[in-house]
């Protein structure tokens, strides 16, 4: 039987081998998934809401375990583990207290008696996951269409079998049918064939933007809804009146948390000139200080990257942004030893057009570049085919506001590190992304809309 192997990426070590699915077992599954839906769309939003504080109750509950399965298996320190459970818990608390609010018809005034519209779930959504936040990023995309009446077949990474199939456990264990979540051990390519099937209604991608044009290209051929969460090259401007101090400090966890595996971690420090000797000391002062080690070691700041691939991509874009002339301020690299470890890397007078600033750097690399005046600060920050986040550090908000405005990003941060919040939309522009994540937004991104009008 094919298998997918889980590698503990401190270590190098597998994990375990696990089977992928067979084709029977997916047509199983896919059945169960719609036997299950019209049972679970026709629960009421009360019932949803119970079974909602049931998943954040057994997340809680086994929240020490879990974490340590997706440390051994991706590599993020246990202490970013333990965050990212309490961060799926709450996430289900969000929308268990506001799923009738977010449920609720609207009413319109027209010449009819009454009109207006209401919200249906679309019926099995195919959410196709990635590596670098097994659980939240599974959570954030399941746990809105599930609240709508939606169920929802898992296509995780290849990378965390694993937390794939935990993820599975915590709703059964909550109680929910069978058929409402389930997970699916297959290859990347069965997955886009899925799209085809008729039980599939839409698909919630997150991933690379090679892989999102692939997907939405196969929903689009068979008008499927999907909504796309792509890569991302997030600007950190400092402006010359930013309290440097905390915004040396921050820098340092938006770059290297999650040993800078997030879409949405800082990417191009974009910092005024005038202020900028200052900044780049404090920043290179704490990186240096930064515990680069076990990620099951709680003193540890930074794990490893997930696998090999991963690495080497990201030294080949640091060694061809040197050879165009950049300096190095902090050596990192490549570890010596066992697992794929990648030592904090800072570069300054980097080129506009070197690839650590037009492409997406999935790792602890931070390019600083400087500039004089507010447009042209705005013109580095949109010199990028990406628009996820943003953050602008600045001790005038009056002043923040109005560059806000021109800052092309799906979410921008001020004063702060750009973070996702379930009580907000989420998602980004240009090739970011398409549509959105969280919130009654993303909610009514899977829902079918009624319009009614009774004379």
């Amino acid at each position: 039987m094919e298998s997918i192997r889980s590698v503990n990426p401190a270590t190098g070590e597998v994990i375990g081998d696990f089977e992928l699915d067979t084709e029977y077992a997916v047509e199983k599954k896919i059945g169960l998934s719609a036997k299950d839906f019209s049972d679970w769309k026709s629960t009421s939003s009360f019932d949803r809401k119970m079974y909602l504080d049931n998943v954040a109750g057994v997340l809680k509950e086994r929240k020490q375990e879990l974490a340590e399965i997706i440390t051994r298996e991706m590599g993020k320190t246990v202490t970013e583990s333990l965050a990212e459970i309490d961060k799926c818990a709450w996430l289900c608390e969000v929308f268990a207290r506001n799923i009738e609010e977010f449920l609720a018809a609207e009413f319109v005034d027209t010449d009819a008696r009454t009109s207006g519209f209401l919200y249906e779930p679309m019926g099995c959504i195919l959410n196709i996951m990635p590596w670098n936040f097994p659980f939240w990023q599974a959570m954030r995309a399941a746990i809105p269409a599930l609240a709508a009446g939606n169920v929802i077949l898992l296509k995780h990474s290849s990378d965390v079998p694993m937390c794939s199939l935990e993820l599975e456990k915590v709703f059964h264990e909550a109680g929910l049918p069978p058929g409402a979540y389930q997970s699916l051990l297959i290859r990347g390519e069965r997955a886009s064939g899925l799209i085809a099937r008729d039980q599939i209604s839409a698909v919630s991608f997150t991933g690379s933007e090679q892989a999102g044009q692939k997907v939405s290209a196969e929903a689009g051929r068979y008008m499927k809804k999907f909504v796309l969460e792509l890569g991302g090259s997030d600007p950190f401007i400092v402006l010359e009146d930013a309290d440097v101090e905390k915004a040396a400090e921050k820098a340092v966890k938006a770059r290297f948390r999650n040993a800078g595996q997030s879409c949405i971690a800082a990417k191009r420090f974009i910092v005024s000139g005038s202020i900028a000797d200052d900044f780049i000391e404090d920043l290179l002062s704490r990186t240096e200080k930064l515990t680069v080690g076990d990620p099951m070691d709680r003193k540890t700041k930074m794990g490893p990257l997930v696998n090999q691939k991963q690495r080497d991509k990201l030294q080949k874009q640091v060694d061809e942004t040197i050879s165009m002339g950049a300096d190095i301020l902090l050596e990192g690299g490549v570890a010596e030893g066992d697992g794929f470890f990648y030592m904090p890397t800072i570069l300054t007078h980097v080129k506009e057009n070197a690839p650590v600033l037009q492409e997406e750097t999935f790792g602890p690399v931070a390019p600083i570049i400087t500039f004089n005046d507010e447009r042209e600060a705005v013109e580095l920050a949109n010199n990028t085919r990406f628009g996820l986040g943003a953050s602008v550090w600045t001790e005038d908000r009056d002043r923040a506001m109005n560059l806000v405005r021109d800052i092309q990003a799906g979410l921008v941060a001020i004063n702060n590190i750009v973070s996702s919040d379930p009580r907000l939309p989420f998602g980004g522009v240009k090739k970011s992304g398409l549509g959105r994540e969280m919130y009654r937004v993303g909610m009514q991104e899977f829902m079918q809309i009624k319009s009614l009008k009774v004379y």
